[in-house]
């Protein structure tokens, strides 16, 4: 699966935007597609995550209530739409996908070892 994400840019604290990550795939039904960040110096962490076949999502707790993640599954694409950006969320953001399967979804979607396909990433920049 190839992946490509769009929407990063520069945005002062408090503000929004969405991202996208576009695939290269027949369907998106039997992926789920993740979102991770990684600043500067700091190792990537998982955002947030969607089973693409039944809508399943999950948020890591610094961003509940802020972003939200959809899926399109007619454009395969994934948006994560973020609201009240803090400085602190400048990071290149990426998209992941892997087909894993439901059972596991709980506990992997937060694993970068668990995606195969990986985009090239976007930056995020959000000043104070």
């Amino acid at each position: 699966v190839q992946l490509v994400e769009s929407g990063g840019g520069l945005v002062q604290a408090g503000g929004s935007l969405r991202l996208s990550c576009a695939a290269s795939v027949f369907t998106l039904d039997g992926y789920a597609v993740t979102w991770f960040r990684q600043a500067p110096g700091k190792q990537r962490e998982a955002v947030s995550t969607i089973m693409c076949r039944d809508g399943t999502t999950y948020y890591a707790d610094s961003v509940k209530g802020r972003f939200t993640i959809s899926s399109d599954n007619g454009e395969h694409t994934v948006y994560l739409q973020m609201h009240s950006l803090k400085p602190e969320a400048t990071a290149v953001s990426y998209c992941a996908a892997e087909s894993i399967p439901p059972q596991l979804f709980g506990a992997y979607w937060t694993s970068a070892p668990s995606y195969d396909s990986w985009g090239p990433g976007t930056q995020v920049t959000v000043s104070s």
